[in-house]
């Protein structure tokens, strides 16, 4: 029996791992296993991509930033991001501004 999670894509379980990708023999679908391995889930961007520790993400809507009076505007490059654990919906990061961003994936795509 296979310790490969079903496809996040298809949702079908004819998956395994390949290296560090796990891949849908169904939908040809490939995702890397940091992402699952690390925090038992995958974290998905505003497009549906499979995101991993050290990517770069894309804010897609201006953000005001709590605390703050800076606004992250729509095209905002946020570099080398890391993963919450045991949350699927935000990671954390920099941008060129501000340092220790916690931001919600909704309002990211990948680069």
């Amino acid at each position: 029996m296979s310790t490969a999670p079903a496809c996040p894509q298809c949702t079908l379980e004819n998956t395994w791992q390949d290296g560090d990708q796990f891949v849908c023999g169904d939908c040809g679908h490939e995702w890397p296993v940091q992402a699952v391995a690390a925090y038992g889930q995958t974290v998905r961007d505003s497009n549906g991509n499979v995101l991993a520790a050290g990517d770069t993400v894309v804010v897609i809507k201006d953000l005001k930033v709590k605390g703050s009076s800076i606004v992250l505007k729509q095209g905002t490059v946020i570099r080398n991001i890391r993963l919450v654990e045991d949350d699927a919906e935000h990671i954390e990061g920099h941008s060129d501004k501000i340092k220790g961003l916690v931001l919600k994936t909704c309002f990211l795509r990948k680069a």
